[in-house]
């Protein structure tokens, strides 16, 4: 089976071109807006921008020399566990960038609640601007943990070549929803992931937390229910900034942080339950404790 992947995905070869045309679409798209938003005195730095380019550099590297052999092995390994075989043909390929595009919601979904997969997903919800570049800001690690959620496509019959490339066009779609200059697109924002409902996944504010996953669709969100509107400015990044445009810090900053809090003092079971709950669980729970701690405190009674 190994042996023979090169020639497997070249089934997918009008696929791949395509997605590669799009690429070179999106770069003209890039650098036509950067250069507008220098010339414009929209964006006063390019510190945010230099640091997108640099992680889209080492990203490139190391999906050819390993992560992306990563993805492409276990894609194709999962082809073990398949209890169907489902047809290359017209009808299964609209079928599997469907339901790449579902599986991409519970993935994305997963990567926002479960902390483990946030350490490397903030990455990309880390910048305090919002343009072309925030798309090439992509976690180092990424490709070690996103083929996993595609394993179930291949197991019910989808053609492991076939995956990979609806995988591809989902992400491909993905990079010219990363900007400012276009507004709502009326009922388009209610049928597909569009910039406006991009920008709200982006959002730090309250109300946007945690919300609109999709990758092509919205209508994802809509049907489980984590739709939100853009209704108010967008306050982009994380809740706990970065405040540093170093790729290294970037990358790895959340990872540090949760060894401190699985590490540090406290019971084995809470310490644990850090690693697979939502991010900010820990202090939640702490703030908690300390509630019901002020509530179980005798008051003095004046006489």
């Amino acid at each position: 089976m190994f042996d023979n992947i090169e020639a497997r995905l070249s089934l997918a070869d009008p696929v791949f071109a395509a997605v590669e045309m799009i690429g070179l679409v999106f770069l003209l798209l890039l650098v036509s807006e950067t250069a507008w938003d220098v010339f414009s005195g929209y964006r006063k730095s390019l510190r945010e921008t230099g640091a997108n380019i640099l992680i889209s550099i080492v990203n490139n590297v190391l999906e050819r020399l390993a992560f992306g052999a990563i993805f492409v092995v276990g894609i194709f390994a999962a082809e073990y566990l398949a209890i169907a075989t489902i047809p290359l043909s017209w009808w299964s390929w609209p079928l599997a960038v469907l339901l790449a595009d579902l599986t991409y919601y519970w993935m994305h979904r997963c990567e926002h609640r479960v902390r483990l997969l946030w350490t490397y997903h903030s990455v990309h919800h880390s910048s305090p601007e919002f343009n072309f570049s925030t798309a090439l800001r992509l976690a180092w690690i990424e490709a070690l943990f996103t083929w996993i959620f595609f394993v179930p496509m291949v197991m019910i019959g989808f053609d492991p070549a076939q995956v990979i490339a609806a995988f591809a066009v989902v992400i491909a779609y993905q990079s010219w929803i990363h900007t400012e200059k276009l507004g709502k697109l009326g009922f388009l924002d209610g049928v597909l992931n569009t910039p406006s409902n991009h920008r709200v996944h982006h959002g730090r504010n309250s109300i946007y937390l945690d919300k609109n996953y999709g990758g092509i669709l919205i209508v994802w969100d809509r049907f489980f229910g984590t739709y939100e509107p853009e209704t108010e400015q967008v306050l982009y990044g994380i809740t706990e900034p970065v405040m540093s445009s170093n790729p290294f810090i970037i990358n790895f900053r959340e990872t540090t942080l949760l060894l401190k809090d699985v590490l540090r003092p406290g019971p084995l079971k809470s310490r644990l339950a850090t690693i697979v709950m939502p991010p900010g669980w820990r202090k939640e729970k702490r703030a908690n404790n300390q509630a019901e701690t002020l509530d179980q405190t005798p008051q003095r009674q004046d006489t």
